[in-house]
Parts: C-alpha cells; structure tokens; sequence
C-alpha cells in the first residue's frame, strides 16, 4: 500500500528540508530516483537545482485506514552535524499541542512536539539516538499517533522491515 505513494512523500520531504528548494521547484524536476527499496522503505536520491550534491532519505508514506485524509510521512536521513534524524510529516488541522506519539511493537517510545507547519502539513523531528536505531532495526511495527480532534488519538502503522538494511545504505 505504501509504495504508491513513495513519490507523494519524497516531494514532502523535499518541501520540508530547510536546506532545500521550494516544492514548487521540485514539482517541475524530473521524478527522484529511487536507488532501493528495502521493506517498505524507499531510499530515495536527487540532485536539487540549487544544490550540489545529492540529497538521499529512506521515506515511508501511510494512509490511516478508512481515512484517506489522514496521511503520514516518514522521513529517515542524515543530519548535517552525523547521525540521523527522524522527521514525520502530518497533515494540516490535526491537534498540534497533543504532539505526536511513538508505540514500537507495542512498547511507548515517546512523544514530540510538531517543529512547523507549511503548506503541506505540520512537521516533528528527532534525532535518533543509538536506542531508538535499535529499536526500528529490530522492531516489527512502529505505530506514530496524530490526534485529528481532541481525544481522538489515531494511529498509523509502520512496517519496518527492511529498515536496517536501508539506513546502512544511506549516503
């Protein structure tokens, strides 16, 4: 279900990253190149107009079920300063002080705050620790929760296999 709509979440991505040219830019770019798909996970790679080197993320992108208007992007890439960051992209009029949550195989990770909202939507980021790598490597599931209205929680899964083997092959 989720590789339909990779390209959908890759020009999010793209929208999001402040390095990164506006999404009306890259609407005219020729489609991003996807070097793998690992799982789910889609390791996808382009060359900006206004940049020099190619920009490269593992992105998974998730329908709630029954409610198409309900959309997440999952972002994994690499941080300026090393490491990784996980960035997730909700849609626009979900709750934004609820934050958003993480549950891997059942087990509470957390809750983060949303960053910014742009045209596309609204837009949380962590960096991962070593543990939280862990986690997404071994894990079968990683379930983010949005709250569309007050106290109702939604949440999408994730699968994440495949998750190890396409963060190894990140440039």
């Amino acid at each position: 279900m989720t590789k339909i709509w990779l390209k959908g979440a890759f020009l999010v991505f793209l929208a999001l990253c402040p390095a990164l040219p506006s999404l009306a830019a890259n609407a005219a770019a020729p489609d991003p190149a996807i070097r793998g798909v690992y799982g789910e996970w889609a390791l996808r790679c382009e060359v900006q107009a206004a940049a020099t080197e190619e920009q490269c993320a593992l992105v998974q992108n998730v329908y709630a079920e029954g409610k198409p208007d309900l959309q997440l992007v999952v972002v994994i890439l690499k941080a300026p300063e090393g490491g990784y960051l996980l960035r997730v992209v909700a849609p626009l009029g979900i709750i934004l002080p609820a934050g958003l949550g993480l549950r891997i195989d059942g087990t509470d990770i957390g809750k983060t705050g949303f960053m910014r909202c742009l045209a596309n939507g609204c837009m949380a980021e962590v960096s991962m620790d070593d543990g939280l790598i862990s986690r997404f490597s071994t894990g079968t599931t990683a379930l983010f929760i949005v709250f569309p209205t007050p106290g109702e929680g939604t949440g999408l899964p994730i699968p994440l296999a495949g998750f190890a083997n396409g963060l190894a092959r990140l440039p």
